[in-house]
């Protein structure tokens, strides 16, 4: 027998060289390069593309002229499930779930099985990490009703597609997508060329036979999904776990969604009997102060469709280092820097010889920029060890020229407000509303200026 050819393959991109080398020429990341046997299958062309009939071939027509149909969509019976997803689950659309290890992703999807079989829909639940017997002490634990709910222990790609055959379930669960392997490649289970393959198959499978698709990933140290970026590719939604371990709050959010919002968020509360939605997740990231503090502001924040009331706390102190140290959590530290840079520039408050921190209460992540607002009003009221007014909100963002920039859905932002009682809102003069809000004060501001003189800080 002749010597197997091998090929180098990066785990983190899946491009492929025929010598080691110390860097990938795919991704530019280093020391991911492993080396990997060339199966005959694949060097004939037998599983040469993964991507073969994904979707229907079809004739040339115009796009005119065709309807498209209505989403068939299958409820999981848990809202903030659901509401992440864009209103439940899409017959033949493939679900990618990802989190750090123990947050709840197997857990929840439990949960959503057992709702959906017990409404009656045909759903098998594939475990490649546990026995039958762990995942029945779990649903004991959780005290679901599973009658109905089919399970698979097996891992051999296969296998598991030829049970899909016999089944034919509306929903499916594989737990997880790195503990597939196929027979046609001679690579580890885990390794991306089995990872690519096994994902490619049950995603050719769920557009075939339109069932629900959802696939549980590993992610690595830094947070990211692992396995080759084609993963992320072809699947339709792509979700991530957030939150710290030692907290009872889960967040779900959605990064890719092709039947919904993206960046849409759930709230989760982890209690003895499972994940539980939790309605009023403004009160979950406002903290609860007998009185004004320095360093303290509410932002009101737009995560997908739904507002949501975000306690930024800042706290300013002198450096002691010759260094001073800039450190946030939950926001971008590249931002912080900038805005007080800003802050120097065009209001005359320097923060230079200080020690700046800054913190998003409830361990929610903010992205847009809309948050700057709040974040620099924090910093001076935690500067001057002077409180802000009660029952104050604000948002916009800041531009390098001091000036306020208007945010997305401003109106839907300060309608949130009122509901939840405050009484007064900085917002930028184009959010301010065209008829007043009852309840609510809006002070529409152009420059960043204008926010420290009102406040008198």
């Amino acid at each position: 027998m002749g010597r197997a050819k091998t090929l180098f393959v990066c785990q983190a991109c899946g491009a492929s060289v025929s010598k080691w080398q110390g860097q990938c020429p795919g991704c530019g990341e280093w020391n991911t390069l492993t080396e990997t046997v060339v199966d005959n299958a694949a060097a004939t062309g037998r599983f040469a593309s993964p991507f073969v009939a994904l979707a229907p071939t079809g004739k040339t027509q115009d796009l005119s002229t065709l309807e498209p149909r209505a989403e068939q969509r299958i409820a999981t019976g848990i809202g903030e499930f659901d509401r992440v997803l864009g209103g439940g689950l899409v017959a033949g659309g493939v679900v990618l779930i990802g989190g750090d290890p123990g947050i709840g992703k197997s857990t929840l999807l439990l949960q959503a099985l057992a709702r959906l079989a017990e409404a009656g829909f045909p759903v098998l639940y594939v475990s490649g990490e546990e026995s039958a017997e762990q995942v029945a002490l779990r649903a004991r634990r959780l005290q679901l009703a599973v009658t109905g709910l089919r399970l698979l222990p097996e891992i051999n790609l296969e296998k598991v597609l030829a049970q899909l055959a016999q089944e034919n379930p509306h929903v499916v669960v594989i737990d997880s997508i790195q503990t597939l392997w196929s027979e046609a490649l001679s690579s580890a289970p885990g390794s991306v060329a089995q990872v690519r393959e096994c994902a490619a198959q049950l995603t050719r499978y769920a557009k075939q036979s339109g069932a629900a698709v959802i696939m549980v990933g590993h992610v690595t140290k830094e947070g990211a999904l692992a396995g080759p970026r084609v993963l992320e590719h072809i699947v339709d939604t792509v979700l991530y776990f957030e939150g710290d371990a030692h907290s009872s709050f889960r967040l779900v959010r959605a990064f890719k969604n092709r039947f919904g919002a993206v960046n849409e968020l759930g709230v989760f509360a982890m209690t003895e009997k499972g994940l539980k939605g939790v309605s009023n997740p403004s009160a979950l990231f406002l903290s609860q102060h007998g009185q004004v503090v320095p360093g303290s502001c509410v932002l009101v924040t737009q995560e997908g469709s739904r507002p949501l009331l975000v306690e930024i706390q800042a706290l300013v102190d002198r450096a002691l280092a010759g260094y001073p140290r800039r450190l946030t959590v939950g926001l971008d530290a590249q931002r912080l820097s900038l805005l007080l840079a800003v802050l120097h520039r065009h209001c005359g408050i320097a923060c230079a010889d200080q020690d700046v921190f800054v913190n998003a209460v409830g361990g929610v992540r903010i992205q847009e920029p809309a948050a700057d607002l709040a974040v620099v009003l924090a910093i001076v009221s935690s500067l001057r060890n002077r409180p802000l007014p009660a029952k104050l909100v604000a948002f916009g963002e800041i531009g390098l020229a001091g000036e306020i920039r208007p945010a997305p859905r401003g109106q839907e932002r300060l309608k949130e407000a009122v509901k939840l009682g405050f009484t007064h809102a900085l917002a930028p003069k184009a959010n301010a509303p065209r008829h007043p809000i009852e309840g609510l004060t809006v002070i529409p501001l152009t420059r960043l200026q204008e926010a420290i003189d009102w406040i008198r800080l």
